[in-house]
């Protein structure tokens, strides 16, 4: 899947400049905030040290009550009882249904559908609860991890993450992949260490397989008190406070003293933790070097900046499925995560080529917002909208940048619980719904003073196709909005109708790209999809210039046909824009000008299945010089006709190629399998073009025929046990060896003729 390159240009840090009126912003320094290819992402102590007296903009207090958050993990840590437990605390359920499990271990999310594996009775895509004044919009994470857009979108949304770990399983292969996502994105995170009432639980293993596989900067604030059947409470290593949970679902948070003989092990682990965040934090590195008592006040702040800059990752423990550690979680993500304001967001300029512009990320800005998610719901669509920049307000007129159409916002709601709640107008950082708002999802909403885009608009062509029929004839209507959906989704999705097998087929960006979309088709729409061959765009092309001449005449009684075309076909030159150029060279009136756009049309026509397999024709010019009409004969039919055949006829004269989509492939995979991996891809005739060391990864980059690519992912794992993994993006279209052609040609020729 094509990922948009995100350049490494550090955010700016988001100061207030004091005056002594009102804080000013300038567009640089002031600007980083809330969106974009997510670059790196700063926070500055600055808005934490300004001089009291500054009189506050009226939406900073609101901006910084604010925070949107993911919670993701490997399948079965217990990342669907933890959010139920959220959503009880917050008030958002008023009771908690056990996911049954007679281990009492929680869900076993594998066979429920995709929407109930992200998280229980989060149905919509952001479910807003208040936890102590503060507002936290839980942001359903993506439950596939390949390269669509969708998840790049989803993942933007995020200003924070918790990354839930189990306290037996450790570091699973889910937790490796979520987590290379998250740095990809570069989102700050915390990490919650669940299941402390299981057999074998052992925070401490989990924190080490953190620093090592996940190469986390990270050490635990919280101690256990017990573990396992024992576990009763937890200790605060910033606030130095014992926590025990009572009550029937541990809604009563009791705080008492340390216990004396728990005193050793807490001093440790909070030295161990100061240590830790004074090597990323120079103002808690001078405390501690100088021998300072460290307040818990200066502790949480400089847990705060590091976490922020993302260069430390608080680990947290609890037991979500006995109720015990959430609500000092929720706590966690109040003073640890980002609000809007700390993260630095960027902008495309679409007036100039693309341009990155940063935003200020204030509700003083023009309005800029993102549809990263669309749901069917009972009234149509709906629409969740994340606000970078600026105010929306209900009856507001907004453009959206992507198609250039002009709405009116008709209904605006912020989705709490299963109902929704009406609001006037939400303002830069809030995530709201609105309706009867006609978009595709990644598509940009601006007030009309600003043509910004979030995302690219420049959407890579698909490279792979398969054809798809639902099983039973009664399901085509639930089959068809299955895939218009997804087609609004991800630009690049395509559906398509094969004219001659009459069959439905799927194009987009490779194998795991499809296979997942016919997956969601069965999950979520409860059709059964028989799926064909995968097919490969193949083009064709052809090497030299070759003459035409062909007259086209037939008399069948009345009026017959005549058409007669002269001229040549060349090849483009390599890297030409345009793929087909068709040229009137034809001096006086050897044929009428009204059949010249007809002659145009039947080149056209037969450019779009070459001769050799039937494939497009591109890269081509054909110049049309001379030819001759009849009175009474001649029409736009017989001249159609005379330029399809003519094409035939000097094809294979123009000695043609076929041209097969060539991949570029980025392989992450341990060192110890690298000679396995590099011989495999030459044996599917690929170009290794790069070979770097990323700790104890080799990253392999390589251009290889996607012909050559299916099945990858599966011979992939069994190569390096599961540990490598790989994207694919379209590079270019390459002429194939001429064995292959020779193969190829012969399939085709052997196919039509079993037809």
């Amino acid at each position: 899947m094509a990922r948009f390159q995100r350049s490494t240009v550090p955010r700016l840090l988001y100061t207030f400049y004091s005056t002594k009126t009102t804080p000013s912003y300038s567009a640089s320094p002031a600007a980083a905030l809330l969106f974009g290819n997510f670059e790196v992402r700063h926070f500055s102590a600055g808005n934490v040290a300004r001089a009291k007296d500054d009189k506050d903009p009226w939406w900073k207090e609101s901006m910084n009550r604010l925070r949107n958050i993911g919670i993701s993990a490997h399948i079965d840590s217990g990342k669907t009882t933890l959010t139920e437990r959220v959503l009880y605390y917050t008030g958002r359920i008023h009771e908690i249904h056990e996911v049954r499990g007679r281990d009492g271990v929680g869900a076993k999310m594998d066979s429920m559908d995709l929407e109930r594996e992200k998280g229980i009775t989060i149905q919509s895509a952001a479910t807003y609860c208040t936890w102590k004044d503060y507002q936290i919009n839980i942001i359903d994470t993506p439950g596939h991890v390949d390269f669509t857009i969708e998840v790049e979108r989803a993942l933007r949304v995020l200003d924070g993450a918790i990354l839930v770990l189990c306290s037996v399983g450790g570091v699973q292969s889910q937790s490796i992949t979520v987590d290379r996502q998250m740095r990809r994105y570069e989102v700050p995170r915390l990490a919650f260490i669940n299941k402390l009432d299981r057999m074998g639980a052992n925070p401490w293993k989990v924190l080490n397989q953190a620093r090592s596989k996940l190469r986390h900067h990270s050490a635990a604030v919280q101690v256990p008190i017990g573990l396992e059947e024992n576990f009763q409470g937890l200790i605060d290593l910033v606030q130095l406070k014992a926590y025990y949970f009572h009550g029937s679902s541990g809604e009563k948070v009791v705080a008492e003293e340390i216990p004396a003989d728990m005193e050793a092990i807490v001093a440790e682990k909070r030295r161990e933790l100061i240590e830790m965040v004074s090597e990323v934090d120079d103002k808690l590195a001078e405390a501690f070097l100088n021998d300072e008592p460290i307040s818990s006040a200066d502790l949480e702040e400089a847990v705060r900046r590091a976490t922020i800059a993302r260069k430390f990752i608080p680990v947290f423990m609890g037991s979500a499925f006995k109720n015990k550690g959430v609500q000092p979680l929720l706590d966690g993500v109040l003073s640890y995560l980002p609000c809007p304001i700390e993260v630095g967001n960027y902008a495309l300029d679409q007036t100039k080529n693309e341009e990155k512009v940063m935003l200020s990320g204030t509700p003083d800005g023009p309005l800029v917002a993102l549809a990263f998610k669309l749901e069917e719901g009972r009234f149509g669509q709906l629409t969740y909208l994340r606000v970078y920049e600026g105010v929306i307000r209900k009856g507001d007129f907004i453009v959206n940048i992507n198609t250039g159409k002009k709405i009116k916002v008709p209904r605006l709601v912020r989705m709490h619980s299963d109902e929704m709640e009406d609001i006037q107008e939400a303002h830069a950082g809030q995530i709201v719904a609105v309706f009867g708002v006609d978009c595709a999802s990644g598509d940009t909403f601006t007030n009309g003073s600003v043509k910004y885009t979030m995302t690219s608009m420049n959407v890579p062509e698909p490279v792979m196709s398969l054809a798809v029929q639902p099983v039973s004839k009664d399901s085509g209507g639930q089959f068809s909005k299955a895939l218009n959906r997804f087609q609004r989704e991800d630009p690049t999705f395509r559906v398509g109708l094969d004219a001659e097998s009459g069959q439905t087929i799927i194009s987009g960006m490779g194998e795991l790209h499809l296979d997942i979309y016919v997956e969601r088709i069965r999950r979520e729409y409860k059709v059964d999809a028989t799926v064909g061959k995968p097919r490969v765009n193949f083009r064709e092309t052809i090497t030299q210039h070759a003459e035409f001449d062909y007259l086209h005449k037939k008399q069948s009684g009345g009026q017959g046909q005549y058409g007669r075309v002269c001229g040549y076909v060349e090849p483009l030159l390599l890297g030409s824009p345009i793929k087909f150029e068709f040229e009137n060279m034809i001096v006086g009136q050897a044929i009428p000008s009204n059949f010249i756009p007809a002659i145009e049309k039947g080149f056209k026509e037969a450019a779009n299945s070459g001769s050799l397999i039937g494939h497009p024709v591109e890269n081509i010019r054909i110049v049309l010089t001379d030819g001759a009409s009849h009175a009474v004969d001649s029409s736009e039919l017989a001249f159609k006709l005379a330029a399809i055949y003519a094409f035939r006829q000097c094809y294979n004269a123009a000695r043609p190629v076929i041209l097969e989509p060539i991949m570029l492939v980025e392989l992450k995979v341990p060192t110890e399998f690298q000679g396995t991996v590099a011989g495999d891809i030459n044996k599917r005739k690929g170009v290794i073009v790069g070979n770097d060391q990323d700790g104890d990864d080799s990253v392999i980059t390589a251009n290889v025929p996607l012909n050559n690519m299916f099945g990858y992912s599966t011979a992939l794992r069994s190569m390096t046990q599961g540990k490598g993994e790989f994207t694919m993006e379209y590079k270019e279209h390459s002429p194939v060896p001429q064995d292959v052609q020779m193969q190829l040609v012969n399939t085709h020729k052997a196919n039509k003729a079993a037809e």
